[in-house]
């Protein structure tokens, strides 16, 4: 469909709300005026639809300005019986007409998105009625011929096919764990066990996600029953047995459409009494907490403002690009690259999952979730265990160091733990190395235990210890005397930059040391992002998320006062949290070394802010990642601006500093790095006895654990500036741009 083809667009909320909602409105609103189209909302969801008047409202550039940051929608959503019925979508239609509106963008689940196609397949017949009856013209009919529809998936469940992740279900697992981690403290004070109900009614995405992100001790997900009919003995069992080894606290996750292997519902409630009537005797206490809507509610996360503006980005595109005879679509993510699926065919897809756990075909129904669901399954029910399996005959045991290298990134601790317990549970014996290539040489080194890594998984920080010190040439002898000494047979490094430099001279060094022939393995973890071999780092997101909310404050304290704030974020050269946190908190202009910074760009930017407190913006945020330029610092920034500002706006600056590398990790990066250290402990007792040892960094590349030979960092890796040659992330410094200066001003 060509530009001319779309009249108007419509956008709405449906269903449940979800975090990230907002955002996505924003960028349909603001994508829709960039090309050249008027766009309304539909306040109330399909009941604003079959109401209309007030309740269709054209929405302007200024419309959707501060809302990156808020939870729910700002358009409202709500049940509608009325479009279920065909006199409800005829009014509908008639609405849709009335203003001018042949294009709609729906945001919501899968229901919300059905409904939306029965409009579009009736959208014919309903105007001949319309015109048979006289509430619209002839001409009307034939100017509209056609609605055209776009959607995109917000539910927090994550249970829609066509996409990776939902728009919602990121922050629902912030709220999750936040209130876990909580529970957590109060539990082991006084020795209790919770019993923790999540929502995921078909889906048990958020239940087994947050178990993972948790450490919980048993879950319960409606796609993996219990296999024994006997589960009630085997849970109590498994926690005096935890309690047993010193764990002080208990957590049972429970998904409220959890059943049993014959469809008898589990609930929260039969658990708590299960464990009471049992336990009571053993001393347990028991409590039980269903969090409810806490999980839809809150600010969106900066994954969920991310996903959600460049979906609704995508959308917008998707209409005025569309062909008369294309089905509508979803618009998604899949391997971390926008994708376009049939509407009705992720909606029968998901619905059939549904259907498998209805007729008890629970293989079906995880293999309908796919892989990545059921790899998660297998490591969590190692990880629940209270101590690792005995009997591991079948394959070679390894003495498998562990060790940081680089600075301190949350989610460090929570690889380490899964990598000790991984490894151990197949019957490994693991050594922690201690603060890093020095403490190797030093001998600081201990024998890691299933309880040694107790409470890690949320810890921030890195318990081992880490710096930045990369071996020199003269220190190679010390680190390879160590590595017989404590007959080190594999090496699993975590860390950054420092980490792969130090891994790959060990690598370049095998022909003068024996002991450096063992599969080594780096895992990618830097609040940077700017390694080679994988997308995103360990670390990372927890960085972005500790931004975005400093901006979201700063922010406030802006408008307030009409200013002006140059903000400072670390990176070093790699742009990667600079430009995220821009997309993420609506920043008019981000500064990062891979583009430059010349005196001519701080000329244009300073005209553009002044035009805009001109028209009365109370705001205007700046970004800056550390590195950009030597000579245009964040103070020489705030100087010019102040100056050619005058008395329009104050001018600020704020340098995050070392905050960005505190904090517990966030959810996203506590379950990566389990599945990061899993996938290498497999990898090494697949290749221990390979002629040639592997050196290799793990990663994810387009959405998918793989392994890159370290032998190809020179082709990968800029040297000079440490970050890689090719960096997925800069195009979305273009989507950034669109969202936030108005084409008047660009």
């Amino acid at each position: 469909m060509s530009n001319q083809a779309i009249k108007s667009i419509g956008v709405l909320t449906s269903g449940g709300d979800a975090q990230g909602m907002n955002a996505a409105i924003r960028a349909v609103v603001r994508s829709a005026i960039r090309l050249g189209a008027e766009v309304y909302a539909i306040y109330e969801g399909y009941q604003g639809m079959v109401s209309g008047g007030n309740y269709i409202r054209r929405m302007m550039w200024d419309s959707v300005g501060g809302i990156l940051q808020q939870g729910g929608t700002i358009i409202g959503t709500a049940r509608c019986a009325e479009f279920r019925t065909r006199e409800g979508r005829r009014r509908a239609a008639k609405n849709l007409i009335l203003n001018g509106i042949d294009a709609l963008v729906i945001i919501g689940g899968d229901g919300s998105l059905t409904g939306a196609n029965i409009i579009r397949e009736e959208w014919p017949s309903l105007l001949s009625e319309l015109v048979e009856n006289g509430e619209i013209s002839s001409s009307d009919a034939a100017r509209y011929p056609r609605l055209s529809l776009v959607g995109l998936v917000g539910s927090i469940d994550n249970d829609m096919f066509g996409t990776d992740m939902t728009i919602g279900a990121d922050s629902a697992l912030h709220r999750i764990t936040e209130a876990i981690d909580a529970l957590g403290s109060t539990a082991a004070s006084h020795q209790r066990t919770f019993v923790v109900e999540v929502m995921g009614r078909h889906c048990g995405y958020l239940a087994l996600m947050s178990a993972i992100a948790t450490g919980a001790n048993w879950v319960f997900i409606p796609e993996n029953p219990p296999e024994s009919d006997n589960w009630e003995e085997e849970l109590c069992e498994t926690l005096l047995t935890g309690r047993g080894r010193g764990r002080r606290q208990s957590t049972v996750i429970v998904a409220e459409g959890a059943c049993d292997r014959h469809g008898q519902p589990i609930t929260s409630e039969y658990v708590r009494q299960v464990l009471e009537d049992r336990l009571k005797s053993e001393g347990e206490d028991i409590r039980t907490t269903i969090l409810g809507h806490v999980q839809r509610g809150g600010a969106p996360s900066a994954f969920d403002r991310n996903l959600s503006t460049i979906l609704g980005h995508a959308a917008v595109h998707s209409l005025f690009s569309e062909a008369q005879e294309t089905e509508p679509q979803v618009i998604g993510i899949r391997e971390n690259d926008v994708i376009r699926s049939p509407l009705m065919h992720c909606v029968e897809k998901t619905h059939s999952v549904a259907e498998m756990i209805e007729k008890q075909q629970y293989a079906e129904a995880m293999r309908l979730r796919g892989g990545s669901f059921a790899d998660s399954v297998q490591i969590l029910n190692t990880l629940m265990r209270a101590s690792a399996h005995r009997n591991h005959a079948d394959h070679k045991q390894l003495r498998i160091a562990v060790m940081h290298c680089g600075a301190p990134a949350p989610g460090m601790n929570t690889a380490v733990r899964a990598a000790v317990r991984l490894a151990l549970d197949e019957g490994h014996t693991v050594l922690g190395v201690q603060n890093g290539f020095t403490g190797l040489i030093k001998g600081d080194v201990i024998e890691m235990d299933w309880m040694s890594v107790s409470g890690w998984v949320g810890r921030g920080g890195a318990e081992l210890g880490t710096n930045r010190h990369v071996p020199e040439v003269d220190q190679l002898d010390a680190i390879a005397a160590g590595l017989d000494q404590y007959d080190v047979q594999a090496l699993l490094l975590i860390g950054g930059w420092s980490g792969y430099e130090a891994a790959y001279r060990l690598l370049n060094h095998r022909d003068a040391y024996s002991a450096f022939n063992i599969p080594i393995i780096c895992l990618p973890a830097s609040i940077n992002n700017n390694l080679p071999g994988s997308e995103y780092s360990i670390g990372a997101d927890t960085a972005l998320n500790d931004i975005v909310n400093y901006v979201d404050k700063i922010k406030q304290s802006a408008v307030a006062v009409r200013r002006c704030f140059v903000v400072e974020f670390m990176g070093r050269y790699c742009g990667y949290l600079a430009v995220m946190s821009g997309l993420a908190t609506g920043a008019e202009h981000v500064y990062i070394h891979e583009n430059g910074l010349t005196l001519k760009d701080l000329s244009r930017n300073i005209g553009d802010l002044i035009k805009r407190f001109e028209l009365n913006e109370r705001l205007g945020l700046i970004i800056r990642n550390e590195e950009v330029d030597r000579f245009y610092t964040t103070e020489f920034i705030c100087s010019l601006f102040e100056k050619e500002g005058g008395d329009l706006f104050d001018v600020r600056q704020a340098v995050l500093g070392h905050v960005q590398q505190g904090g517990n990790p966030s959810p996203f990066d506590r379950i990566q790095a389990t599945r990061m250290a899993a996938r290498c402990i497999e990898y090494l007792q697949q290749t221990t006895d390979a002629a040639s040892q592997p050196a290799v960094c793990i990663g994810l590349q387009s959405g998918r654990l793989m392994f890159t030979d370290l032998a190809e960092m020179p082709n990968l890796v800029d040297w000079q500036y440490q970050r890689p040659k090719s960096q997925w992330w800069l195009n979305r410094t273009a989507i950034a741009f669109e969202m936030s200066i108005r084409p008047s001003v660009d």
